[in-house]
């Protein structure tokens, strides 16, 4: 057939099998060409975890297959089929138990209760035993700890660490081979999967796993050898490896391949959010490094955010904080990472410090705030600190924020840096579809927008959105829509439409109108003046209480996808996160601080 074809009991577990197997061998400082490798049940499975670890590199001399006869050895005659005779040993021994002393690696592919205590306490130092048996092991983990601490255990058990389970394999392996057409899943494409798999789980963890498996907290390590089911970087990872291999080994109908573009689609298919931010980020690959700062440098989330932008080449990242205490962090993570290619700032000894009180001090001294105020704030608020090195051209963006509230980071940002030239500081959120963005403001800054704010804060939104590819099409929103019913605070909304109208602008706009009006296009037809050619994609809220409750009620209720509140109009580049968010949502304001930065300077 000319078709991929795939048996996932045989071939999905051998490749799990032999992701963890690599990651087990390096924990334990072994090579696949000099362990002793013990299989229990000689089924299609076994058979194909030994094809695939021959492949990888063990040396078949030093595999003993067994069965419920015993040994597999060469010129047995009981219970023997020509696949068992490919793997028969040449060897004396006969047993199981005998098989076991002194092995490196024990696989498990038998039946409940066949491996005991005793076997596992002969096994070499440091053993690795991978017991699969379903739907209960051929040894539990506990059993195994009572008898030997230094073991590295895998099952087949969802409620034990390093569980082998084929899901992680056979949709993705199938999804790279399809799309370069591949006539068939070869060795290669194996090997190319396992290899990606053991990787994946050497990265730093994503909070997205961590909230499906509870908060359980996970690191490469002897409990984790193997990603789990739910790791939404699968889909990323497995099929590009395979659809690679596939192409290299001359099995794809497809000959040319841009990892770069394949990668960028798979994550469209998996988040609608990916579209867009693929689209920042190949502006921030077309564009000089920018030097990031995180001003919380010595949390875990930062400092793994940090690590992965500078793995993925997105920014130069800068931690903020002491380097005792960011390598102790590192070390309770569990992350084997000298930060090479991250620079460590203390905001206490830097041999800038002069320079940067001097810059505040020139911004604060008619404010009420004494030379040795504005030193103790440069030395003790890494805010300020952070915020100085941008000001004083050491770094190019910021972010800060998951340690403290919202408008306390923008507080100590807003003593160091204003609003930039012909702009306003407001903030926005992008809600983000299959069908279509809508960008929400100001649902940060403006408490309560006079109309001259509003027309402020349309022209602005209006210039994100058509930096974003978009038509704008906005909508100032109100309770009331054309004057039904008439308020005194609609006035102002109604005084900055007129004011917008006396400036010939390029873009859609109208109000004041209801959120439903502005979204549906039967209501909207009720109102054949209105000057909305479909529906809004630029909400103008009346006031940030509105925007803000808005924002969070769709986002917690609807499941909307959002990015933000984003910042724009600061004098620098600076975003100001969430409290608690995770390392890759630090990313997405990391990247938006990034093309900030880069616009600033094609400006």
């Amino acid at each position: 057939m000319q078709i991929p074809v795939f048996h996932d009991d045989q071939h999905g577990t051998a490749i799990i099998t032999a992701a963890g197997l690599i990651n087990a061998t390096y924990l334990t400082n072994r090579t696949f060409n000099n362990m002793k490798i013990v299989v229990n049940g000689a089924g299609a499975a076994a058979i194909a975890c030994i094809g695939l670890l021959i492949a990888i590199g063990a040396d078949s001399k030093n595999i003993i297959l067994c069965d419920t006869k015993g040994v597999v050895y060469k010129g047995r005659q009981e219970g023997m089929n020509q696949w068992k005779e490919l793997y028969a040993a040449d060897t004396n021994l006969r047993t199981l138990s005998e098989t076991i002393k002194d092995a490196d690696v024990l696989l498990g592919l038998s039946t409940k209760g066949a491996i005991t205590k005793a076997m596992v306490a002969s096994m070499a130092a440091n053993p690795i035993i991978f017991a699969m048996a379903n739907p209960d092991p051929e040894i539990t983990p506990e059993e195994v700890k009572t008898v030997r601490g230094d073991a590295i255990i895998a099952t087949g058990r969802s409620d034990y660490n390093n569980q082998v389970n084929n899901v992680m394999g056979f949709p993705y392996i199938f999804r790279g081979a399809l799309d370069v057409r591949a006539t068939t899943i070869n060795q290669d494409m194996k090997i190319a999967a396992a290899r990606a798999l053991a990787e994946l789980a050497r990265q730093p963890v994503p909070d997205e796993v961590y909230k499906a498996y509870a908060g359980k907290k996970m690191s490469f390590g002897p409990d984790y050898i193997i990603p789990v089911p739910f790791d939404p970087r699968l889909i990323t990872t497995i099929p590009i490896a395979v659809a690679k291999a596939a192409i290299d080994s001359g099995v794809a109908k497809i000959s040319t391949f841009n990892i770069h573009k394949y990668k960028k689609e798979l994550e469209s298919r998996l988040n609608p959010t990916s579209h867009y931010m693929n689209l920042l980020l190949e502006k921030i690959h077309a564009s000089p490094l920018q030097k990031i700062v995180f001003a919380e440098g010595e949390e875990e989330e930062v400092i793994m955010a940090a690590i992965m932008m500078r793995d993925a080449s997105y920014a130069i990242p800068i931690l903020v904080g002491r380097s005792d205490k960011i390598f102790a962090t590192l070390e309770r993570m569990r992350l084997k990472d000298d930060l090479a290619g991250i620079t460590i700032m203390n905001a206490a000894v830097n041999p800038n410090l002069d320079q940067y009180i001097e810059k505040l001090y020139t911004r604060l001294q008619r404010t009420g705030y004494l030379h040795r105020d504005c030193a103790r704030l440069v030395k003790s608020n890494r805010n300020i600190f952070s915020a100085c090195m941008i000001a004083c051209g050491e770094a190019d963006c910021m972010v800060t924020g998951i340690t403290q509230s919202y408008y306390n980071n923008l507080e100590d940002i807003m003593k160091i840096m204003g609003a930039k030239e012909n702009n306003r500081i407001l903030g926005y959120s992008i809600m983000i579809s299959k069908e279509h963005n809508i960008i929400i403001a100001d649902n940060s800054i403006s408490e309560i927008p006079n109309e001259h704010d509003l027309v402020e804060i349309t022209l602005q939104t209006a210039s994100i959105a058509k930096n974003m590819g978009m038509n704008p099409r906005a909508a100032l929103l109100s309770f009331s829509t054309f004057g039904n019913p008439i308020r005194e605070n609609t006035n102002r909304i109604r005084e900055a439409i007129k004011i917008l109208d006396s400036m010939k602008l390029d873009f859609e706009y109208d109000g004041e109108m209801s959120a439903e009006v502005a979204l549906n296009p039967n209501l909207r037809n009720l109102y054949q003046f209105c000057r909305l050619s479909g529906p809004a994609n630029v909400l103008i809220m009346p006031g940030m209480h509105s925007a803000k409750i808005s924002t969070q009620l769709l986002q917690e209720l609807a499941g909307g996808i959002f990015i933000g509140p984003i910042i724009s109009g600061l004098q620098y580049p600076v975003q100001i996160l969430q409290m608690g968010i995770s390392a890759s949502e630090i990313i997405k304001f990391a990247t938006f601080a990034c093309i900030d930065s880069i616009n600033n300077k094609v400006i």
